[in-house]
């Protein structure tokens, strides 16, 4: 079987909703030589790609997105127990982790297997691992490294938590996932020991070793993230909640239509408003208006492709920027996502999207 044939397997094995079929297909390939890493990095990682992208571009449902994802997680485990996987090896021991709040776990599972073949011990402990947790688990059994997982960019000020609390543990951190952006460069803006743009590239980089974890505090670190001494991303995070609610009593006010909204659209807004919030705030962390601007415009593209109105958005950056007038890097974001908005027409989005 080639690995395009399997790919197509695959991918109407989980659309169909049937795990037979998906398991049936995994296991023909394996068993036709294409190797267990194979499956999981050629086959199984671009199918759960096309997954997102279909959604993010409105051909598949949440409910058909959801299933698929869950069907290729039983995928993964099942392929974990084909008889050629042999026991744990004597490479050395590591944690995989998604950072606090991160749910998209299928990555980190990715790489768990990938690492197992290839002779680690893996402890995985999957999505949404509280710091507190995490560091426990670094105490009680003594990893050698730590493969860190973040996906969506509101999350990168608890990534730095987390980053910075397992280094001060004594353990090295391997960061990795979508959010740490292009070439990983939050991932040393915030002192990850190294960064990995695949599971592939994870395990090669485990393999050569880490340096020793930075030292807590990382002089380099605080360098990088100098401009929060500005208390900006402090204030607007402490007062999210207060942002979100004048917003929306704002655009109530200035868009009428948004004060008849049925109970389910005013929380989708509200919902809107507050990722709207988020994102604001990491941007402030990293101090990148393309972190928030990439977020604004792929949130113009997904509404485009639904044949949703775009007209809360606009208005929404713009009482913000009222509500932040005293804030002067929060209002250069902000500007340049509405400049953003104002020159470049809402498209399908084709890029795949964290899930719903």
């Amino acid at each position: 079987m080639t690995v395009t044939c399997a790919r197509a397997r695959l991918w109407d094995a989980v659309l169909a909703g049937d795990e037979y079929a998906a398991i049936a297909t995994v296991f023909d390939a394996v068993d036709g030589g294409m190797g267990l890493e194979g499956v999981l990095l050629e086959v199984i990682a671009p199918v759960q790609y096309r997954i997102g992208t279909e959604w993010a571009a409105n051909r598949i449902s949440v409910t058909e997105e959801h299933c698929a994802t869950a069907i290729n997680d039983r995928v993964i485990a099942a392929l974990s127990r084909h008889p050629s996987v042999r026991g744990a090896g004597q490479a050395g021991r590591v944690v995989v982790a998604c950072v606090d709040g991160e749910w998209h776990a299928l990555p980190a599972r990715l790489l768990t297997e990938v690492l197992r073949l290839r002779g680690w011990q893996v402890d995985f402990l999957g999505a949404h691992v509280p710091t507190q947790s995490l560091i426990a688990h670094v105490h009680r059994h003594g990893p050698d490294a730590i493969a860190l997982s973040c996906m969506i960019p509101s999350r990168l000020p608890v990534a730095h938590a987390a980053i910075t609390a397992c280094q001060a543990a004594g353990v090295s951190v391997l960061a990795g996932g979508a959010a740490f952006g292009p070439e990983g460069r939050y991932a040393y803006q915030l002192g990850a020991d190294a960064w990995a743009p695949d599971a592939r590239s994870a395990a090669e980089t485990l393999a050569r070793g880490l340096p020793p974890a930075k030292r807590f505090p990382d002089p380099q670190c605080g360098q990088e993230l100098g401009h929060l001494a500005d208390q900006e991303y402090t204030m607007v995070s402490a007062m999210a909640a207060q942002l979100v609610a004048h917003t929306i009593a704002d655009l109530q006010q200035q868009l009428p239509a948004v004060g008849g909204y049925s109970e389910l659209e005013r929380e989708r807004i509200l919902e809107e408003i507050a990722h709207i919030v988020d994102f604001l705030s990491a941007a402030l962390y990293v101090d990148d208006d393309a972190l928030f601007t990439g977020f604004i415009t792929w949130t113009a593209e997904i509404l485009a492709a639904r044949g949703v109105g775009q007209t809360s958005i606009q208005p929404s950056l713009e009482i913000i920027s009222r509500h932040l007038q005293d804030f002067p890097r929060a209002i250069r974001i902000l500007d340049c996502a509405l400049a953003a908005l104002s020159t470049e027409p809402a498209r399908p989005a084709t890029d795949p999207a964290p899930m719903p």
